[in-house]
């Protein structure tokens, strides 16, 4: 029998950053089980194959699972470490959502051991990892669990977010700096030394709550400087000036760096995270507030303009360009491209042709209203009203020549040579 001293991992949940983790910590040679609670997601990494576009992924995964240091199943198993990587969505008045990590702790109970390290991945409000620890110590008694134990404790409870951008997530899980907050200094040490396996960043410790604080700031930083990018859009176009000189030129100073704005803010992250901190404290939070409420507002605005747009050629086929939250992946969590469309194919059905790269299929939602999925090629073929809404690689690669004579209504500043629609709306009117 082949004895080996690498520890057995189970990851809880498959999805965007929990099937990237259990790939990566595989590959050091840990055997690692990944939980998930959709049997197709299961099926499918078993097989080889990956549920979720991210860039080398597939071929990882492939090597991993062949290697047999990972594998999926439906039920939690005895393991030395456990990570936890399921949703932390907001419910009712945005407020945290915390159901799935406290379902994956009392999971997690049924086989936790003395010598266990349990870590929360998922972003989680200030707090949750102290909930977590009082949840298998109840469920636990015959455990010492630390911060409800004197002297020393039997497991290990630690909070480590993610900090890694979608299409360069194998990269970033590794070269990135982490932060690692312990219940426990201990705890924290435990988790350190996990996370050495693969983490060639920095690697720094402190305590579970400004851990957790950590990840929502980053975030609510974020959703702040867009924002402002954002208002400022939406300003510059009342004052028939380009918003993307503006930016460009205003970043030539050696202290300003303004972000892109676009039709709004999307993701599992920045579109969700800052309501933590806001539900944690609404009297002392306004900026993170208004920053959330300007940046959700620019949807239903971006929705205005693209209306406008349209109505200029009734009755002309639409190309909505992109559904994901931001370029160049599948993810459409939170995305406002998405709610955009929705709400253009809602009003003009049939007319609509959505162009996304990354979808075989289109959500039910787009596909009831009307909407059909189309290529590029066909789109440009075809319509006359073009709404950019994601700055795909494949979008910028079209040429003026193929689109001079089109309205376009560009929400990500990908076409800067694109002449005014109301020059083209005019010429396209008498034509016809």
């Amino acid at each position: 029998m082949l004895v080996t001293n690498e520890p057995k991992v189970a990851v809880l949940g498959l999805g965007y950053i929990g099937l990237p983790t259990a790939a990566v910590i595989a590959r050091t040679g840990a055997q690692v089980l990944g939980i998930d609670v959709d049997a197709h997601v299961v099926e499918t990494v078993n097989s080889g194959r990956v549920h979720i576009e991210e860039i080398d992924l597939d071929g990882l995964v492939s090597g991993v699972v062949a290697r047999g240091n990972l594998r999926a199943a439906l039920a939690i198993e005895p393991s030395d470490v456990f990570v936890i990587a399921v949703p932390t969505p907001f419910g009712a008045n945005h407020a945290p959502d915390i159901g799935y990590v406290l379902q994956a702790a009392t999971t997690i109970a049924t086989v936790l051991k003395a010598g266990g390290v349990v870590i929360l991945e998922s972003t989680s409000p200030v707090g949750t990892t102290e909930k977590v620890a009082e949840l298998l110590a109840q469920l636990r008694p015959d455990l010492k669990v630390p911060g409800h134990c004197s002297g020393s404790a039997d497991i290990a409870i630690a909070y480590c977010p993610e900090r890694v951008l979608p299409g360069r997530i194998l990269v970033e899980l590794i070269e990135n700096d982490r932060v690692i907050g312990g219940i426990t200094p201990r705890c924290a040490r435990k988790a350190l030394h996990f996370y050495r396996r693969f983490v060639r960043g920095a690697c720094v410790t402190t305590t579970a709550r400004a851990a957790e604080m950590t990840k929502l700031t980053e975030n609510a930083f974020r959703d702040v400087n867009i924002a402002f990018a954002n208002e400022l859009s939406i300003l510059a176009e009342g004052m028939d000036v380009d918003v993307w000189e503006v930016i460009r030129l205003a970043n030539r100073h050696p202290r300003v760096n303004i972000l892109s704005p676009g039709p709004g803010v999307g993701g599992h992250c920045i579109a969700v995270d800052p309501w933590f901190l806001v539900h944690s404290n609404p009297a002392q939070s306004p900026l993170i507030r208004t920053a959330r409420e300007v940046n959700d507002g620019k949807v239903a605005h971006t929705i205005a303009r693209a209306e406008a747009l349209i109505a200029q050629l009734p009755g002309a086929p639409i190309a909505c360009l992109g559904l994901a939250f931001k370029a160049n992946i599948d993810d459409f969590r939170e995305s406002p491209a998405l709610k955009v469309a929705q709400a253009i194919a809602e009003r003009h059905g049939p007319r609509v042709r959505i162009v996304e790269p990354y979808a075989h299929a289109l959500p039910p939602a787009l596909a009831a209203a009307g909407a059909t999925l189309t290529d590029i090629d066909s789109a440009i073929e075809s319509c006359p009203i073009f709404i950019v809404l994601v700055d795909h690689d494949l979008f910028k690669s079209v040429p003026l020549d193929e689109r001079a004579g089109k309205l376009v209504y560009d929400t990500r500043g990908i076409w800067p040579d694109q002449p005014a629609p109301e020059s083209i709306a005019a010429g396209l009117r008498l034509a016809g």
